[in-house]
């Protein structure tokens, strides 16, 4: 079986408060690309090898097989389903690391999703989320894979709708590395005046002072290239320009009768992204 785990941009972030168990209460909407990766799976015919065997190609994956999320999501089926045959998972990693696209998390869903109609598990999707609960706040995203409003951790997920016609999406990684508990240490939690639910629902071209990532003024105080990367991005013609997540990614939402005339000098590589 072969899959494609998408990546998805965050429409907003705002971190409304620290919760008792330490994790942070955010609101975001989700929002899938059509940035992707591969995975295959295949049964595993010799009984006596080991349960899985995990290779990558493609950008480097750092660390163990054992930490990759799509490993872990077959240990965490396997634990409940020990019918589960022995496997060989190659995971082609295209979408960037670290940067703020959820692309190891979807990695782990769409394992979820793969895994349970090889095997026809026959899991209902709830029981797909609280699977991907485990893995991460924002795996369940991957596993509706739709613009969603986020609550919670980001794990409380309501489909919206979330009307990007005749845009495009560029999308700018830098390539720089930002801790995400560095990131949530610059954070003073705050419940926005405005339901971000509310905001998405108004044209895009309207979003460009009301639709806020609340780690883009720290972040951008301690690495300015990326606010040089939004800034160009909006001189370029961008109606709606963002970091997504903790960064480092920058996007820009252009009309996509521009996106041929674009031309960048980004010291970097971007992508041009559609919805997924």
């Amino acid at each position: 079986m072969i899959c494609f785990p998408s990546c998805k941009i965050n429409l907003g972030l705002r971190i409304t408060n620290k919760r008792a168990d330490e994790y942070h209460a955010l609101e975001t909407v989700f929002f899938p690309i059509s940035i992707k990766d591969a995975l295959e799976i295949i049964i595993e015919p010799n009984a006596s090898a080991a349960p899985i065997t995990f290779t990558s190609s493609g950008l480097q994956i750092n660390g163990e097989p054992s930490d990759n999320l799509c490993f872990k999501a077959y240990e965490i089926l396997k634990k409940d389903f020990p019918s589960i045959p022995n496997i060989k998972m190659h995971l082609h990693k295209h979408i960037p690391m670290g940067a703020g696209l959820g692309g190891g998390s979807a990695d782990g869903a769409f394992t979820l999703v793969a895994l349970n109609q090889l095997f026809n598990l026959q899991l209902s999707e709830q029981a797909l989320l609280n699977y991907a609960l485990q893995l991460g706040s924002d795996c369940p995203f991957f596993i509706l894979n739709c613009p969603a409003y986020a609550t919670g951790r980001g794990e409380i997920l309501k489909p919206i709708q979330v009307n990007l016609d005749g845009y495009s999406i560029v999308i700018v990684n830098p390539g720089i590395a930002i801790s995400t508990k560095l990131a949530f240490s610059l954070i003073t939690p705050k419940v926005p005046d405005t339901n971000m639910e509310a905001i998405i629902c108004e044209p895009v071209t309207a979003w460009k002072h009301s639709l806020l990532n609340d780690f883009e003024a720290p972040i951008f105080n301690s690495f300015p290239e990326l606010a040089n990367i939004k800034d160009t991005l909006y001189q370029k013609g961008a109606v709606y320009a963002s970091m997504t997540g903790t960064g480092s990614t920058v996007y820009g939402i252009f009309p996509t009768s521009m996106i041929d005339t674009l031309r960048f000098n980004f010291p970097t590589h971007y992508f041009v992204a559609t919805a997924s």
